[in-house]
Parts: structure tokens; sequence; C-alpha cells
């Protein structure tokens, strides 16, 4: 008999358990309480569809008590359907409407769903970023080697966020900017004097555009002198001078030394066929002798 009820107990806690998963009741009443309005059915829904009703709920509660409007259960559940971070998404909207930025849901969703963090990215709006580009190294008008360091202050954009280029193409196009701005100036001393204006220079050039960020300040922190370039290329123009007139000597001087070998042969060559008609001399007088020509010529 106390078999029978602990198991009847026993089955009767665990059908309350599951009713109370089922229908969450605490989360429905917690809502209800915060003034947020929710059906209670839909969240016996959520648990079929595989949403967390807890996660929809209290999103929904901060955002209402944050003064964020126009949500509802069905847009978080979508947001959430398509394995969007729903709490950095909530985060970036209160901090979007503390700071007085322009971010709707759909902005935000966009965002995260883009693979971007969209907390972080208003934090960025909200407070600006550095970005530290590396050494870059460029070459004034006078040969002069420069070696500088910039920093540059950015801050996000929000609208151009999805579908623009990130911080490695600010990092390109400042550099690429500043070595341009080497190039044109004729001394490497008017960029020592003045590295303002190339900092004002680059930032006239739009550079931020087609990016997710914009640009609000580029400082140029170091510029070092590097090699003299300019006397490099001297140096190696007249070393390379020098081999080729040492290559055209050596050529005449190989011809000279073709000539007079060739000179050297033909005289040999003379000489032998003078010795040869020496060698035949005696043999005509000895046969003119016989003839009597000899005789007859005296």
């Amino acid at each position: 008999m106390v078999v029978n009820i602990l198991i009847a107990i026993g089955l009767a806690l665990v059908a309350l358990f599951v009713l109370l998963y089922i229908f969450p009741l605490g989360l429905w009443i917690s809502a209800l309480f915060s003034g947020v309005k929710v059906n209670l059915m839909d969240l016996v829904f959520m648990r079929f569809r595989r949403v967390p009703p807890k996660l929809i709920v209290s999103s929904l509660i901060l955002a209402v008590k944050a003064g964020i409007h126009g949500i509802n259960t069905q847009l978080l559940e979508t947001h959430y359907l398509a394995s969007g971070n729903l709490k950095n998404v909530i985060k970036a909207l209160i901090v979007a409407d503390k700071a007085n930025l322009n971010l709707s849901f759909q902005q935000a969703t966009a965002i995260d769903l883009a693979g971007r963090d969209v907390l972080e990215a208003v934090q960025i709006s909200v407070t600006p970023y550095m970005i530290i580009v590396p050494a870059i190294t460029g070459v004034s008008g006078d040969g002069i080697q420069l070696l500088a360091e910039a920093r540059v202050t950015v801050r996000t954009n929000l609208d151009r966020l999805v579908g623009g280029a990130g911080e490695e193409t600010i990092k390109a196009r400042v550099g690429q900017g500043i070595i341009s701005s080497m190039g044109e100036a004729a001394s490497y001393k008017t960029i020592l004097e003045g590295p303002e204006d190339i900092s004002r220079r680059v930032l006239e050039d739009g550079l931020d555009a087609g990016t997710s960020f914009e640009i609000l300040s580029i400082d140029i922190a170091d510029i070092n002198i590097g090699k003299n370039i300019g006397a490099i290329l001297q140096i190696d123009q007249a070393a390379a001078d020098l081999e080729v007139a040492n290559a055209k000597a050596e050529e005449r001087r190989a011809m000279a030394v073709a000539q007079e070998q060739e000179m050297m042969a033909a005289t040999q060559e003379a000489r032998a066929l003078v010795i040869e008609a020496e060698a035949e001399l005696p043999a005509a007088l000895s046969r003119a002798y016989r003839r009597g020509q000899l005789l007859a010529n005296r």
C-alpha cells in the first residue's frame, strides 16, 4: 500500500515536471509582471520548435525595460532559428539607444548574421578605436628612404558594416597614401619638418570609402631615415657601367689577340713558302745546268 502511494506520488511529480516544462507558467508569470505580453501557447510551441523560451522571454524583458520598442517574440525566435546571437543583438540595441545611435533591430540582426560582432561594432562606434599601421617604407624625391609608423583612429560606420571592407583595407590604403606622399616630396627634410602634411593629405583622400569604418584622424607616430636609395642606385649604375666597359675592353683585347694570331699564322705560312722555294732552287739550277740553259744564258 505504501509502495503504491510512493509510486503514485513519483508519477505525479514526474507528470507535474513534464507539464511545467511544456507549459512554462513561471516564465509566463515573470513576463506578465515585467509588463511584457507573451502568449502562453507561444511558449509551448517554442518547445516543439526547439527554441528556448527562457532566452526569448528574458531578451524581450531586457529590451522592453531598456525602452526598445518594436520587438516581439516572433522576431526574436526567427533570429534565434537563423543561428543569430540574440543576447548580443539586444545588448547592442541597448548600447546604441543610450548613445543616441540610429540602429534598428533589422539592421542589428543583419550585422549579426553577417558574421560581425554587432555589440563590438556599436561599442567602437561609441568609443573610437585605434588601428596601428605597421612600419611603412617610402622614398622621397631626393632618393632618401623613410620609415614611418602611423596610428589611425576610426569608429564603426553602422550603415556600411554589412558588406564593408575591414581593418586590413584601412591599413593598406593608409600605407599607400603615405608612400605616395613621400614620393611626391622633393626632399626628405620636407617630410621630417611637417609630418602633419602627410596626415592631412592622406585624410583628404577619403580612404574610408567602402569600408566599415569612418576615419577620424591619421597620426604619424614616428619617422626614421633609412638608406640613401639614390646613392645606392648611382653606385649600382656605375658598377654596371664599369662591367660593361670591362666587357667591351676584353672583347677588343680578344679581337686584337685574334688578329695578332692570324698575322703570325700568315707570317709563318709565308716563311714556309720561302723555305720551300729555297729548297727547290738547287734542283732547278741542276736541271738548268744539265739542259744547257744556264750556259746559253751566259
